[in-house]
């Protein structure tokens, strides 16, 4: 028998950080963070706060949200990559690749030069993530100085 894979017909969605579906897709990511980072999770959650967070990317398979990432100012040249999240039942299927490269788009045309972002050494899919999509390996930047779990990457736009 010939399986074959179907074409997922994907829709993108630009919002802010008060869409209920990214809400309840960042409840999913905190759950999964909480079990990745275990006592650091507290370190790390001071930082993940999506109340000041104004440029949401969600991923919709139908009616369906399945994936969401944000952007929020660092500096005046450069957005920091934050919440980025695929639902366990999407992943490896080019995803969240797609969502970072709509991020970079959005962050590109409100005139910014690059991105950065930080995520956890032990969140290795998520390291493979970054580095796939051209993303350079940097020194730890602001909070994340000294933290030995994170690692950054910033990535010129």
């Amino acid at each position: 028998m010939l399986v074959k894979d179907l074409i997922m017909m994907l829709s993108i969605k630009r919002t802010t950080a008060q869409n209920k579906d990214f809400i309840d897709l960042v409840r999913l990511l905190d759950i999964e963070l909480a079990e990745i980072d275990g006592e650091e999770h507290g370190f790390y959650s001071q930082y993940n706060k999506i109340d000041k967070i104004n440029h949401v990317v969600l991923l919709y398979e139908n009616e369906l949200a399945i994936a969401c990432g944000a952007i929020k100012e660092y500096a005046l040249d450069t957005m920091e990559v934050k919440r980025m999240y695929t639902h366990l039942a999407y992943r490896g299927k080019g995803i969240a690749s797609r969502l970072l490269k709509e991020l970079e788009k959005w962050a590109k045309e409100l005139g910014y030069k690059k991105c950065l972002l930080e995520t956890g050494k032990r969140q290795e899919d998520a390291v493979a993530l970054y580095r796939k999509n051209d993303y350079q390996h940097i020194s730890n930047y602001g909070q994340y100085v000294g933290i030995e779990n994170s690692i950054c990457f910033q990535k010129i736009l």
